[in-house]
């Protein structure tokens, strides 16, 4: 589909600038809340005006432009970006009977806030898009992503994700049952046998094209399922893996987007079923939590990873790799209903 040259990450874990991700940051409040930069690039202005999605959208991405090539378009996902902002205008207007509103929320109140933020202080007139559709938002922002470089080769794009922890959203996910109500380490995620995960947020940002040379990383192709059934889900990743991967070759690295929610586990279960007893198995969610489009950091650590940096323990589930690998499978499930996988192999 396409080939990834440059990433940056801002979560909860030290993966921005200078990036350490040994050692594991522990959750503060029953959240795991992002790491904010000191946001160089953005003017003091126009930071102080930022919502927080906002501001880690263009913040993981500011690097991006002062760096060639400039990209030719912007393509985000993202579920609930811009919904904080969304609910103080809301407020505004019963508060202040209609009356005077503060402009800076409405303007920041719709999720395609952070790219139209990023396009206008990188100056970028070219394509310009926001896919909003859950815990598929990235995925789909992956194949927009895809079709735009196979109709434009020569363009580059800045690909990226953006999720916050907003209070509305969190409350209702908190009472929905989506979140565990007890504390405990991030370590401890993945022991406790109970519904639930922990929130999370983050942004990531890729810059992609239809360049091989000097890639990190190449994105094969990526697959998405609305089912919730367990046996539709094994099937549809064994045809994915029968459609893209080459005959005879087997998956290296699975990345599981596990997240401690017993009652989705059946699922993460059954595609670890279909790999063979050599693959790695790694898990991230206890580094960022969960939210619609945590995939997007999946794929951050898969370039990671392709750049020969060491795998951490706490990410390793089963069969730490030892050697260098052909491809690295990325599976992820949002609430039961939305699955996606991602074939992503050394560029």
């Amino acid at each position: 589909m396409f080939y990834i040259h440059q990433t940056t990450c801002i979560s909860p874990q030290q993966t921005f600038g200078e990036v350490n991700i040994k050692v594991l940051n522990q959750p503060a409040g029953h959240q795991l809340k992002v790491i904010e930069p000191t946001y160089g690039g953005i003017p003091p202005g126009v930071l102080r005006r930022m919502s927080k999605a906002v501001r880690t959208g263009v913040g993981a991405a500011i690097p991006f432009f002062n760096q060639s090539p400039i990209p030719d378009g912007i393509i985000i996902g993202t579920a609930n970006a811009g919904l904080e902002e969304c609910f103080h205008f809301l407020k505004q207007i019963v508060d202040y009977n209609e009356g005077l509103l503060s402009p800076g929320s409405f303007v920041q109140s719709t999720p395609n806030a952070v790219a139209a933020q990023i396009g206008m202080l990188g100056r970028n007139k070219g394509y310009n898009i926001t896919h909003v559709h859950l815990g598929l938002a990235f995925e789909n922002a992956m194949t927009d992503a895809g079709m735009m470089i196979k109709e434009h080769p020569a363009n580059n794009y800045l690909l990226g994700a953006v999720d916050d922890i907003s209070l509305y959203n969190h409350t209702l996910n908190l009472l929905a049952g989506w979140f565990k109500a007890e504390a405990f380490a991030a370590g401890e995620l993945y022991e406790l046998n109970s519904p639930g995960s922990i929130a999370g947020e983050g942004a990531a940002m890729f810059l992609v094209n239809g360049n091989p040379v000097n890639a990190i990383a190449q994105l094969q192709a990526v697959g998405t399922v609305h089912a919730d059934d367990v046996v539709t889900i094994e099937q549809q990743l064994k045809h994915f893996l029968h459609r893209h991967l080459p005959a005879g070759e087997k998956i290296d690295v699975l990345i599981s987007g596990e997240n401690g929610d017993n009652r989705l586990q059946k699922y993460y279960a059954s595609c670890e079923k279909i790999m063979s007893d050599e693959a790695g198995i790694l898990r991230f969610k206890h580094m960022c939590g969960e939210y619609p489009t945590a995939s997007a950091m999946a794929l951050w650590l898969a370039c990671h990873i392709f750049q020969k940096n060491p795998i951490p323990r706490h990410m390793v589930k089963k069969n730490l790799p030892q050697k260098e690998f052909k491809n690295i499978l990325i599976y992820n499930c949002y609430k039961g209903a939305q699955h996606s996988f991602m074939l992503v192999a050394p560029g």
